[in-house]
């Protein structure tokens, strides 16, 4: 696995934040040449056109996807790309991003573990690849500090996650579980009641008080801090590590097959991205920024942005054994019978980036392609 380098004023859980391949003339899959790889230049050096028009590139406008955000916003992927156009989509959270992409309508996207997971089992390993990590970590559990003091007070509380099945949805059922406490999966329902919440309604139902509490990503954990919550938990204290995949980028096997050239290059962008971002951390949170307000309108608050932005670890590893953890959490709750998830990474484009920029190779944790 690749070493954690921190963000900026971020007390960095494993940064290891990059991506990107090219392919040489031996073809997709096969071991590139120690020649080949040292003479590699990317398509968009070469003033090569690429194999498709136009790549669809999903994501969250969260800040666990960070990568995406500042690699839209300053065209860091774009400039790899050699004349193939973007068209960008933002999700609420992984279940939707998944349908997009089994629909056909999606071809990359920056993902959670469970909903890629949830993905690979149900395409039965047709469909989809992991090709990269993202980000570690920026999960909190913020509560109501009048109702909820201790762990657990949780108990007959409702608290909000993003949808059921998505990453968060996941870890908070595994800890309800963990604490004795039974919740039907499907309803939410039982010790504490699990509200499906998207992330852009969930601090208006806090201050409302029709939840009490959520178990979610940033920003939105950071914008129930500013409207009078308080972290009770963060995730990290749970993984023996302080370090666990958040954000993945997956592609429509499809798509790797007949474009390998375009993942390439989109993975090229985005390990250049991951570089800019721990050269220039305030400037990469301002980017950030920027385009969660093009999203959305407006900008994050300073005491939105700046507390939150530190608990997030930029990666290119996929951290892909905590990704192996998140799924037994996914049985467990029964959510997903016991996943074959032989065949989920493909880090072939990413390892050849990375060894072409002097990086150390990531590990797919005995779960790549065969």
């Amino acid at each position: 696995m690749s070493a954690a380098r921190p963000l900026t004023a971020l007390r960095a859980l494993a940064v290891t934040a990059t991506l990107p391949l090219l392919l040489t003339a031996c073809g997709y899959g096969s071991e590139a040449k120690k020649e080949d790889d040292k003479a590699a230049t990317s398509a968009a050096d070469a003033g090569k056109k690429l194999s498709a028009s136009e790549v669809r590139i999903g994501y969250f406008p969260n800040l666990t996807h960070a990568t995406a955000l500042v690699g839209l916003q300053e065209g860091l992927i774009e400039k790899e790309l050699s004349g193939t156009k973007i068209k960008p989509q933002s999700f609420n959270a992984g279940p939707s991003e998944i349908e997009a992409l089994n629909g056909g309508s999606l071809d990359i996207g920056f993902i959670g573990p469970s909903p890629s997971i949830n993905g690979y089992v149900k395409s039965k390993g047709s469909n989809l690849r992991i090709i990269s990590g993202s980000a570690s970590g920026g999960v909190k559990l913020v509560v109501n500090p009048d109702k909820i003091k201790t762990l657990d007070d949780l108990k007959g509380k409702k608290i909000a996650t993003p949808q059921k099945g998505n990453t968060q949805d996941v870890a908070f059922l595994n800890w309800i579980s963990e604490k004795g406490w039974k919740v039907d999966p499907e309803s939410g329902k039982g010790d504490v009641s699990v509200v499906r919440t998207d992330n852009k309604v969930t601090p208006d139902a806090f201050k409302q008080g029709s939840i009490d509490g959520a178990w979610v990503p940033e920003p939105t954990a950071s914008k129930l801090v500013s409207d009078g919550g308080s972290v009770l938990l963060d995730e990290t204290a749970l993984w023996p590590d302080k370090k666990f995949v958040i954000t993945n980028i997956i592609v429509s096997q499809k798509f790797l097959e007949e474009h390998p050239d375009v993942v390439e290059a989109v993975l090229r962008g985005t390990v250049k991205t991951n570089e800019w971002i721990h050269a220039n951390q305030d400037k990469a949170k301002a980017s950030a920024n920027a385009r969660l307000e093009a999203e959305g309108g407006k900008p994050l608050d300073p005491k939105v942005i700046d507390p939150a932005w530190p608990s997030i670890a930029i990666t290119d590893d996929p951290l892909a054994a905590t990704l192996k953890t998140q799924s037994e959490w996914a049985v467990k709750a029964k959510l997903i019978e016991q996943p074959d998830l032989a065949g989920i990474y493909d880090l072939t484009l990413l390892n050849k980036v990375l060894k072409a920029a002097g990086k150390p190779e990531v590990s797919d944790a005995g779960l790549g392609a065969k």
